[in-house]
């Protein structure tokens, strides 16, 4: 088999799980040959990782001189949201083959250009929405399609990020919503398109409310915080349990830290400082097209991490729990929400998934969540083999494409809106392609 050709633009932390697969376990069909990036020291750190290959690096301005130059197969998308279609489209508009991080994009404008290079391009577009393969996430999706609650009618999905996964949103590029999309883009649409692919449905309406509640100079001021600096570094680790030290970790004094001279991105901003235009607090209601409705909550400034989602249907309820952090540490200097568990409360609120199913008039059964290795309970691997490896048997419909990108993305672009105006939002206002 030959081996397929990759460029990689965007060489931040997200790019790791892909240039890593590319030179270890996928190595035997495809290889990177070229990474683009903003920033000249982030592309030599990605660099000097993959050794001993030699790898050209490209700066963003000169992405389709690297197209041109080096002719890859695909190029894989790991950037900042907002600059996602740029490369889609650059890449489509060549008859190559894109892979693209979720978000597909951040607005229905950039949704619309995508759209117009993918009808007219050779290319195939696929987004990496990793959730869909984690084990538990799948049998929910086989026990919804067996009809063993019968027609779902209502879906309660709460997602809650901790004080240090949800706070990491509020220190990076993300917190300005020109750059994510806010929450609602950035990270709820993993949420939407579980939904979306649970319940085989397209979404309808949706109509939100929200704010920034936690976050914030204001908030700070509100619940007698006092003056803040403008860094996380610059706070007492003593007494701020936002204090973050991007020097105590090599990765990320490498790909940030010592990155600042370059482009002056802090990657450590204050969680309170000023410059926020994101929410921290979301409720939706989203309707289906069968009939099907979701009220869904997220909350960035949570004790502990994970989500819950009941759906109802018309012959029983169907229950996932996951716990993926159980607290927080009062001071801590790590930006991993996993590594500030260390099991005290095991007992209490214990770390891991539970499945429930209860039909009509019978006792609730626990179903049997399948473990595997690697991220996602395993679901990382078979991602990456999807997107690698010849295509497999897929009865799930695991792998998604840019339809699946435009109904999550969509969901929150109106979510948006309907922040703005107050008023619900019909998606089929935009004018996008919503099914094949």
């Amino acid at each position: 088999m030959t081996r397929k050709k990759y460029a990689l633009v965007g060489t931040g932390s997200r790019a790791r799980m892909y240039l890593k697969a590319l030179t270890d376990s996928h190595a035997d069909v495809g290889e990177i040959v070229a990474l683009c990036d903003t920033n000249p020291v982030r592309l030599a750190y990605h660099a000097e990782q993959l050794q001993p290959a030699t790898v050209p690096t490209y700066a963003a301005a000169d992405f389709a001189a690297m197209l041109d130059e080096r002719q890859p197969d695909c190029v894989i998308v790991t950037s900042m949201d907002v600059t996602h279609s740029d490369y889609i489209c650059a890449a489509l508009d060549r008859g190559l083959d894109v892979i693209t991080e979720k978000p597909m994009t951040t607005t229905a404008e950039r949704i619309a250009k995508i759209v117009e290079s993918v009808d007219k391009s050779s290319g195939t577009l696929t987004v990496t929405f990793n959730y869909r393969y984690s084990p538990r996430n799948s049998i929910i999706r086989q026990l919804i399609a067996a009809g063993e609650i019968g027609t779902v009618t209502a879906v309660h999905f709460e997602w809650l990020l901790n004080t240090a996964h949800g706070a990491d949103y509020f220190r990076r590029w993300h917190r300005e919503k020109e750059n994510s999309g806010g929450l609602l883009v950035h990270k709820s649409t993993h949420h939407f398109d579980l939904v979306n692919w649970w319940l085989g449905e397209v979404p309808e309406s949706v109509y939100a409310r929200g704010g920034l509640r936690f976050y914030g100079p204001e908030n700070a001021a509100a619940r007698g915080l006092g003056p803040r600096p403008a860094l996380s570094r610059d706070t007492d680790p003593a007494t701020d349990p936002f204090h973050i030290d991007l020097a105590a970790n090599e990765t990320n004094r490498r790909l940030y830290l010592e990155a600042e001279q370059a482009d002056g991105y802090r990657r450590d901003q204050d969680v309170f400082a000023p410059g926020i235009t994101i929410e921290d607090n979301l409720s939706l209601l989203v309707g289906y097209t069968g009939g099907a409705h979701l009220t869904y909550n997220l909350t960035a400034h949570a004790p502990w991490e994970g989500y819950r989602v009941g759906f109802t249907g018309t012959a029983g309820r169907l229950e996932l729990e996951v716990v993926e952090s159980s607290w927080v540490r009062p001071a801590t200097t790590t930006i991993d929400p996993s590594a500030n568990d260390d099991g005290e409360q095991a007992d209490v609120r214990p770390k891991g998934a539970r499945i429930l199913l209860q039909k009509h008039w019978e006792q609730a059964q626990e179903v049997e969540i399948p473990t595997g290795t690697g991220g996602h309970g395993g679901g990382d691997v078979k991602l990456l083999d999807d997107l690698f490896r010849e295509p497999a048997a897929d009865p799930l419909g695991h792998k998604a494409g840019y339809l699946d990108g435009i109904r999550s993305v969509l969901v929150g672009v109106s979510g948006n809106k309907s922040l703005e105006s107050g008023l619900p939002v019909r998606l089929a206002d935009f004018g996008l392609p919503l099914e094949a």
